[in-house]
């Protein structure tokens, strides 16, 4: 196989940043295979990815398709008309760029462009991020050549001889962190003789997460442990203030966390939603884990990839309408049982997977040969 041949791919999806940056990570993977290759993605009007992807130096194209509305029939009765001309769209996307392979990871967009693709004849590639396949995703996986996933037992929604079990594409390599961890503490003006429990809430922020942690600050104060928390975006202010009435000096608010790596460094425990870049990412990080997966989900997916990790003993779950209550004492409790923070952190980096960008990459660049 002649991997320099000159070769055109789309990609699509997207919605959120779990969909968006794994599909980022796909294509620096072809590039760095294929320098050659040609990129197109395609994505939703008004969705994060038409920010990003342009941000990492790809061009990508919007469709004005968008998810159904479960409770409002005439709002829904838009999203059909919407769905129709974002099928007309791709079409025409498809005729221009004449893909060889079109490459879908879940979100909007891929369902009416992976649908186009299929009618054609075109090679498709699915990536299921998840342990619950959507609906999409099975939808289009009746066409699809090659289904690549990061979860075992998908052959309940998938074809068995379409799967193949790759992992999830994440960010960044976390195989440094013990050589990062002085550097770490520095960055965060930490102190090293104390544990830290890092609570991740994504960019937005969890509005559980957060009421469970801003409901209990005397009880975090009080537990001599420090507290990294990122509270997103829309909570910092709050947060900020609350936090600087306690007069406390172990617990550090930021609305984003730009050094992942750092952060990962210094965590004794993890506290975080259970998305499935997510999750993948943790696994990797191999550290004990509570995850409160988020119910505003399709499908509840979350909840589904966090008990794919408990089933396994590498993580530990907290139902997301229990979190406010339990969220402080379960980390607390967890930072203390040595025995049980080793038990998970060595299962939870047995999960793990390694190149996932790469694997999927390869698998693209073959169906380019088809």
């Amino acid at each position: 196989m002649n991997l320099q041949q000159h070769k055109r791919v789309i990609i699509s999806g997207g919605g959120t940043g779990g969909h968006v940056f794994p599909a980022i990570s796909i294509a620096n993977a072809l590039r760095r295979i294929n320098p050659e290759i040609e990129i197109l993605f395609v994505g939703a009007e008004g969705k994060i990815e038409m920010e990003k992807i342009p941000s990492a130096g790809y061009r990508i194209v919007g469709l004005p398709v968008e998810g159904l509305k479960r409770n409002n029939l005439l709002g829904n009765f838009i999203v059909f008309i919407r769905l129709l001309k974002s099928l007309r769209q791709a079409g025409r996307i498809i005729k221009d760029f004449r893909p060889d392979v079109v490459v879908g990871v879940g979100g909007y967009a891929s369902g009416p462009i992976l649908r186009q693709a299929g009618k054609r004849g075109i090679p498709t590639l699915i990536q299921e991020q998840n342990s619950y396949a959507g609906i999409t995703n099975k939808l289009l996986a009746k066409r699809a050549y090659v289904i690549c996933v990061a979860y075992d037992g998908m052959e309940k929604y998938f074809p068995a001889n379409k799967i193949i079990k790759t992992g999830n594409p994440v960010r960044q390599s976390y195989n440094n962190l013990d050589i990062l961890r002085d550097e770490a503490f520095d960055f965060f003006k930490l102190k090293k003789e104390l544990p830290v429990i890092l609570v991740l809430g994504g960019s937005l922020g969890a509005g559980t997460i957060n009421r469970g942690l801003s409901q209990n600050i005397q009880r975090m104060v009080d537990s001599g442990l420090q507290w990294l928390w990122q509270t997103g975006r829309y909570y910092y202010e709050d947060v900020k203030a609350l936090v600087s009435l306690s007069l406390t000096d172990h617990i550090f608010v930021l609305d984003f966390i730009n050094r992942m790596e750092y952060a990962f460094a210094v965590a004794d425990v993890i506290v975080s939603r259970a998305g499935a870049g997510t999750i993948s990412e943790l696994c990797l990080v191999g550290k004990p884990v509570i995850l409160i997966p988020s119910p505003n989900v399709a499908e509840d997916h979350q909840t589904m990839n966090a008990r794919a990790l408990v089933e396994n003993e590498a993580a530990v779950m907290i139902p997301d309408d229990q979190a406010v209550t339990g969220v402080v004492n379960e980390a607390i409790r967890l930072v203390g049982d040595d025995d049980r923070k080793r038990m998970l952190a060595e299962n939870i980096a047995k999960l793990a997977y390694y190149d996932a960008d790469t694997k999927i990459a390869k698998e693209i660049l073959k169906l380019t040969e088809e």
